[in-house]
């Protein structure tokens, strides 16, 4: 298969280019062609979306579901909105629950599915900050327990399943877990955390590599103590994790400000969605003002003012729409910053794939990687997205 563009996204720049396909990979891309091609000659070819930071999306939710079947509906789901590979997030739950977890994706890690490529496991907890816990739950966030998180480690079938932790760097023991998961590749993220500039610059060297959700969910900068937001700015190695910008949680003006300090190589975009339509119990969403509970096979939606609807969580039209797509949050995210494509491609594939060490296959348009491609109009819409050569 042979794919034409006059704008063909790549690190070297847009180009007009055929780039050709063979066995989910990438193998070459050349400025002429004698063969059939697909012409996309007015759509922008861009390397598929990589959410490292996704619980759950439309109907299926890994998080609150913790099986097998959550994790294949977002293979086949996520597509939609131009994410080619994810990594499906856990939450603070009970050790007992995120065993569950474990054992759930360990059955898909080994039998993917048609879609996005499960690229593993993020465990979002449950070392985290009880006063920095925001939707977790709070008696679930403990402090970090090395025979947990080895148990934990071993339960994975496949031993580079889980790829990447947010935890807080403050808790104790917190450094003995930052090393013990550098030591087996797995990235460490500072979030749900009260963690002082001083501990950070601390820890840092053990291996930490940047923060989840940035501003959301951390203690706040202040001139006498730059705590987790002044250390994410202040280290340039650090990466800032934006998730869902929509302007609600993170102003716009502030991701704008992170995102010109820090350039387009240490930011990156991801989603934080939950698959609010599976939650299993009542669960209340203080930002949104609404509360979701499941009724009679149906979601059951209750908004502040009052307001109920409910709507029918295996019906994707119905529930695409309860929480901010990947697509969407790339749109919001171009209406208040000036990028170019290059730039989008680093915050939305290159950046991610690099944090959690896929960037040798995914991330980018090039030769012998695979070939996880995205058509979009001047408008950011997707409008066909290719998962390791497949059309979806």
């Amino acid at each position: 298969m042979i794919i034409y563009s006059k704008q063909v996204c790549t690190l070297d720049g847009i180009v007009e280019a055929y780039v050709k396909i063979k066995d989910g990979k990438i193998i070459s891309i050349d400025k002429s062609c004698d063969s059939e091609f697909i012409d996309y000659s007015n759509l922008i070819i861009m390397p598929g979306y990589i959410d490292i930071h996704i619980h759950g999306w439309a109907n299926g939710s890994f998080w609150m579901e913790k099986t097998p079947e959550s994790i294949w509906k977002m293979q086949e789901h996520l597509p939609k909105c131009g994410v080619t590979s994810f990594l499906a997030t856990t939450g603070a739950d009970s050790i007992e629950e995120t065993c569950r977890s474990i054992e759930a994706a360990n059955i898909v890690y080994l039998n993917q599915k048609k879609g996005a490529d499960f690229l593993g496991v993020h465990m979002e907890g449950p070392f985290i900050s009880k006063e920095y816990k925001g939707l977790q739950q709070e008696e679930h966030c403990i402090e970090p327990n090395i025979n947990l998180m080895e148990r934990f480690y071993n339960l994975q079938d496949d031993k580079s399943m889980i790829k990447l932790m947010t935890l807080a760097p403050e808790l104790n023991n917190a450094k003995e877990l930052i090393k013990y998961n550098k030591e087996r590749k797995i990235q460490n993220s500072i979030g749900h955390s009260g963690a002082s500039f001083d501990c950070i610059k601390e820890l840092k060297q053990y291996g930490l590599g940047g923060v989840t959700h940035m501003f959301s969910g951390m203690k706040a900068f202040h001139h006498r103590e730059l705590s987790v937001v002044g250390a994410a700015l202040y280290f340039d190695d650090l990466y800032c994790e934006f998730a869902k910008q929509t302007g609600m949680t993170v102003k716009h003006e502030a991701f704008d400000f992170v995102y010109r300090l820090k350039s387009d190589d240490k930011v990156y975009l991801t989603t934080d969605c939950q698959g609010i339509a599976r939650t299993q119990k009542p669960f209340y969403h203080y930002i949104r003002g609404e509360k979701f509970e499941p009724d009679n096979g149906k979601l059951k939606i209750t908004k502040d003012s009052g307001e109920i609807e409910f709507i029918d969580p295996d019906d994707y039209d119905s529930v695409k729409d309860l929480e901010v797509s990947y697509e969407d949050s790339v749109k919001n995210m171009l209406k208040h910053t000036n990028m170019d494509l290059i730039s989008l491609s680093k915050i939305t594939s290159l950046n991610p794939a690099k944090y959690i060490g896929v960037d040798n296959k995914k991330g980018s348009i090039e030769i012998g990687k695979d070939a996880d491609i995205i058509a979009l109009d001047s408008n950011f819409n997707v409008i066909k997205c290719y998962c390791k050569g497949i059309e979806y």
